[in-house]
């Protein structure tokens, strides 16, 4: 059935309850491909929580996509096969435990008609507390619903994306997925079967299946980690990456990054196919 507009913008689930723990921190990592080398320790430091020498568990910053995984405003009644993710926007307040009981806070921001063979754009907002009631993140998701337009909707007034600069890259970066990559990170929440089933895969138009957008999300934040933030995910204030492509699982994904004083700018492509897959991405530092 078409979206009702009205409807779809006056979804809200307040006081969603979640927890975790260093399992689910570590294998988000592992699952974004950190450990893929045994014996690098600054990327052990976030697998791996010490023994001999103690030392406490790092999170990655966008772990915050999955902490509270399935939390949303609502049923929006969309074409499942046809959905995919348009972009992800994370503003980080502190740095997130490696355990803890969360709630999260979710509404409807915008919905944007593109027309009736072009989709429709749904923007919603997720807001991660602690148990005081602190905030720890805000998500901004924009969700590309392929099989949903032409419902009457407004169509102008979406967020300009960011520009990264014309200028050659100041660093690039070349991170390898491995083949049954996807079918580790489903484990952390997603497991819609484009990403695993290669059936579905053919039926929504992909060859075989593709790479979740968010596991791409999480490596770029990996890029961001190891070039410029120190491997310290307290540096991390905003992070924002649109989706212009799917990865397969198995392809290197180069980050192209550019420096300008605490923002870096980033895109990502797949040299081997000639596509960017990671368009406008931008990370606040601090």
């Amino acid at each position: 059935m078409p979206i009702n507009y009205e409807q779809l913008m006056a979804l809200k689930n307040l006081g969603q309850k979640y927890a975790y723990t260093d399992r689910e921190v570590m294998l988000y990592a592992y699952g974004i491909g950190m450990g893929a080398d045994p014996m690098d320790e600054n990327e052990l430091a976030f697998v791996n929580e010490g023994t001999f020498t103690p030392r406490p568990l790092k999170v990655v910053p966008t772990f915050a996509s999955v902490a509270a995984w399935g939390s949303s405003p609502g049923e929006m009644n969309l074409n499942r096969v046809m959905v995919v993710d348009g972009e992800r926007d994370i503003t980080f307040y502190k740095p997130l435990p490696s355990a803890a009981k969360i709630t999260a806070d979710s509404t409807v921001l915008d919905v944007f008609d593109k027309g009736k063979d072009k989709g429709a754009v749904i923007r919603h907002q997720t807001v991660l507390k602690d148990e005081n009631g602190d905030k720890l993140a805000t998500l901004v998701a924009s969700r590309f619903a392929r099989g949903d337009g032409g419902f009457g909707g407004p169509s102008e007034g979406q967020p300009e994306p960011h520009k990264v600069p014309s200028r050659a890259p100041d660093k690039i970066v070349d991170i390898t997925t491995r083949p049954d990559q996807a079918l580790v990170y489903r484990l952390c929440g997603d497991r819609n079967p484009l990403h695993s089933d290669p059936e579905f895969a053919r039926k929504a138009g992909f060859p075989r299946p593709i790479l979740h957008g968010m596991c791409t999300y999480g490596i770029t934040c990996r890029g961001v980690l190891q070039t410029y933030a120190d491997y310290d995910p307290s540096a991390f204030k905003q992070h924002v990456a649109r989706f212009s492509s799917p990865v397969y699982p198995g392809e290197t994904v180069t980050m192209e990054l550019w420096k300008d004083g605490n923002i870096i700018s980033f895109e990502a492509k797949v040299k081997a196919r000639g596509v960017t897959v990671i368009k406008s991405g931008k990370t606040v530092l601090g």
